[in-house]
């Protein structure tokens, strides 16, 4: 294409956040890749700007009865954006679902199989939807489709080494010489002292399962018709079956411990009806075919041979494809989408993209290599460059060095986050970012250090014999005192191995992950470290007043808009208008509290401080600790009250590291905390890994940042790869090791 015909997204005067007027032309067509450190206006430009205008262009196509129900878009602070096409925006956000959402419903490889089972599979049980278990066809009825029962724990409700005189019936209800007891052995042809391992298989089913029957006792000399039933049938129908809910908390206290959910028995797990499981193509049906991991069924696809599934095969092939060249190869199509994680969700969404035909569409990526290992990016990168020659225009907010590289064009923001950022630092090439000077540049250019005086353990906590998802029997050791880095491909068990093993052994571990912090409107830093209490003292102390008044959400809340600082005004089926509120001008309290000052400042000008200039306005001993935490975690740029709503996962991360920075003695797990860090933020993390270790705690990091790992004293390599072929401890030892390992896809990265 000729420079004359290239065309650009052009934006004039953007404002949004902390943007200070940037103008840009973005070229359309190409991959764009947007870097900068953290809060230095790269979302503001790429989300709350194009995306956001794109989709509120696209939205007003739509009736007004349909808009009601689209997510409200406000029109970005800009002067003027030219050149929209629309945009798919593919985040990171977790795919939520519940039990009913599987990866194979959500990528739609699920209905192309079931059709394929309709038409092929013998023997023939009925169309497509005969193979859900969403539709009450196709279900199990004794699970409805859900594929988990409630069930008697039998190891807790019979003792077979025990007779019936002993106490072999461990259930509520049955201690021996009790009602229930006396009807069961007055009732039944069984030997109240024979013990239950010598019962015959049918007498124990009598025992155990028997339906009720009626049978003749006789009462103080009379004669009397008494319903008798099996031990864990009477139980079942009368707790399970009815729902113990209803029953006293005195009985479900008593009942609750001889309940357990398992794999229901009549369908397997598998939630499908008898007929449907019985039908099969190449002797597999359509539940173990969805068990495979995807990589082991595109084969199995690819042998049916039947003429009439030919242009199924093709489509399903060509979907699983999608899968296996991203790097999904190891999950399967009846995995659960909210066990994804946040990486995983992406990718998976990226799939249902790539099997689309639209062209000329914006692709918007946050962060796709997050999650990936370093030997995986090349594949993503061969993902967007294959939407790029399809013609669309891929635009990217990424960290990554080695996606960066794929840039056709890329857009450096900066210099620095928050009010010292907003601004265009660099534009062109990969090779023009390298000799730019700016931070990303320089950063880029910095070789690995190995860390070659690891500390010495000060002692060790075991994991033995763990077998959970695709852990192969691992047994290994994690030094205590130490950092340990735990790595390895996506999907090789480490996430199995630290966050569902280990922390089961170890509970009082305290864990910082990406998982959204306070998502009201009402919590900020202030609230969420605890500062906002010993301000209010000194403001109350400072004034001799009550300091529920330096409360938004209490006293001080301005009465117009109940403290949130904005006033919602409906107009009917028109979008609901978002203003400032008059009264207090969007400050949120009340005008009398901002007349009480501290050090000349009022409770709104202390909450519109940066965490920055914060450190340099108190001086309360506790307050300091706190904010210097903060910016320690490099989130200097963010204000006291800018809402929690508002922060990035790896933002929230950051913020409660920050709050758990000063405990003693413990545990740290942290899972991939580079996550949204820009190269010259991950000195600064490492710092604070290094001052915990320092201060006597044990940190435990899953992550696949060769930066972090190369300054770890003890490293944890799972793999060989993801699914099947993982779930091993390929590499334990330090970073100098590492790299002579034979074995090891991390090691062969960090050389």
């Amino acid at each position: 294409m000729s420079e004359s015909n290239q065309e650009y997204i052009v934006i004039t005067g953007a404002r949004e956040n902390n943007l200070k007027n940037v103008s840009l032309r973005i070229p359309k067509r190409k991959i764009t890749i947007f870097t900068g450190v953290s809060g230095s206006g790269k979302s503001s430009i790429v989300f709350d700007t194009i995306a956001a205008e794109s989709t509120r262009l696209l939205n007003e196509n739509f009736s007004m009865f349909v808009r009601n129900f689209l997510p409200k878009v406000p029109q970005p602070d800009t002067d003027a954006i030219q050149n929209l096409s629309m945009a798919v925006i593919v985040d990171q956000k977790r795919l939520g679902g519940g039990s009913h959402s599987t990866m194979g419903t959500i990528t739609d490889i699920s209905p192309i199989l079931r059709v394929l089972f309709s038409r092929v599979g013998q023997p023939y049980v009925g169309q497509a939807n005969m193979f859900s278990f969403n539709d009450p066809q196709g279900m199990c009825p004794e699970c409805n489709g859900i594929g988990r029962k409630l069930g008697v724990d039998m190891s807790k409700a019979i003792d077979k080494s025990k007779s019936l005189s002993e106490g072999a019936i461990m259930l509520p209800d049955y201690s021996v010489n009790s009602w229930d007891w006396n009807l069961l052995v007055q009732g039944g042809p069984y030997d109240p002292d024979k013990k239950l391992s010598d019962y015959s298989e049918e007498e124990l089913e009598q025992l155990l399962y028997a339906k009720a029957r009626k049978v003749q006792m006789d009462f103080a000399g009379k004669a009397t018709n008494i319903t008798v039933e099996g031990v864990i049938e009477k139980f079942t129908n009368k707790y399970i079956k009815q729902d113990v809910k209803l029953k006293s908390e005195r009985t479900q206290k008593a009942v609750a411990p001889y309940i357990t959910e398992g794999p229901c028995t009549s369908c397997r797990g598998t939630r499908l009806s008898q007929a449907t499981l019985s039908c099969k193509i190449n002797g597999m049906n359509i539940a173990e075919m969805s068990a495979m991991e995807v990589g082991h069924l595109i084969r199995v696809i690819r042998e049916i041979d039947d003429p009439k599934a030919g242009p199924i095969v093709k489509s399903l092939t060509e979907r699983l494809q999608h899968l296996v060249d991203i790097g999904l190869d190891y999950l399967t199509l009846d995995r659960e989408t909210d066990t994804l994680s946040g990486g995983e969700s992406q990718r998976v969404k990226m799939v249902k993209h790539l099997s689309g035909s639209l062209v000329d569409v914006t692709y918007i990526f946050d962060e796709p290599s997050v999650g990936l290992h370093p030997r995986d990016v090349h594949r993503l990168n061969d993902l967007l460059v294959k939407l790029r020659d399809k013609g669309n225009t891929v635009i990217v907010v990424e960290h990554d060095p080695d996606v960066i590289k794929v840039a056709d064009h890329i857009v450096d923001v900066g210099p620095h986050a928050g009010n010292r950022g907003g601004n265009i630092v660099f534009e062109g090439s990969f090779e023009g970012l390298l000799e730019s000077g700016s931070l990303t540049g320089n950063f880029m250019k910095r070789p690995l250090q190995l860390n070659e005086n690891v500390r010495q353990p000060s002692g060790k906590l075991g994991i033995r014999h763990a077998s959970l998802h695709n852990l192969q029997d691992v047994s290994v050791d994690i030094p205590a005192g130490v950092l340990t880095v735990v790595t390895g491909v996506a999907g090789s068990g480490k996430s199995t191995l630290i966050n569902d093993i280990f922390l089961s052994e170890h509970s009082d571990a305290i864990v910082i992950d990406q998982s959204a912090v306070g998502v009201s409107t009402r919590s900020n830093p202030a609230t969420y470290t605890g500062i906002m209490d010993d301000v209010r003292k000194a403001f109350a102390s400072a004034n001799k007043v009550n300091q529920g008044l330096f409360s938004f959400n209490s006293k001080g809340a301005c009465e117009n808009c109940q403290g949130l600082g904005v006033v919602y005004t409906d107009l009917a089926f028109l979008e609901s208008v978002k203003l400032p509120c008059e009264v207090c001008g969007g400050k949120r309290f009340k005008e009398e509290v901002l007349d009480y000052k501290l050090n000349g400042k009022s409770i709104a000008d202390v909450l519109a401080l940066t965490v920055e200039q914060a450190l340099e306005f108190f001086e309360l001993k506790e307050v300091v600790r706190k904010l210097q935490a903060l910016s320690d975690v490099g989130l200097n740029y963010i204000t006291l009250g800018q809402p929690l709503s508002t922060l990035s996962g790896g933002e929230c991360q950051r913020i409660k590291l920050a709050s758990e920075l000063h405990k003693k003695g413990s545990i740290y797990v942290m899972d991939e905390p580079t996550t949204g860090l820009h190269m010259s933020d991950i000195g600064h993390l490492l710092e604070i890994m290094h001052r915990l270790v320092d201060a006597g705690n044990t940190v435990i990091v899953i992550e696949h940042n060769l930066e972090v790992i190369s300054q770890a004293d003890w490293i944890i390599d799972m793999g060989p790869d993801g699914g099947s072929k993982g779930g091993q401890v390929v590499f334990e030892g330090t970073p100098t090791q590492i790299i002579h390992a034979e074995q090891s896809i991390t090691g062969r990265y960090m050389k």
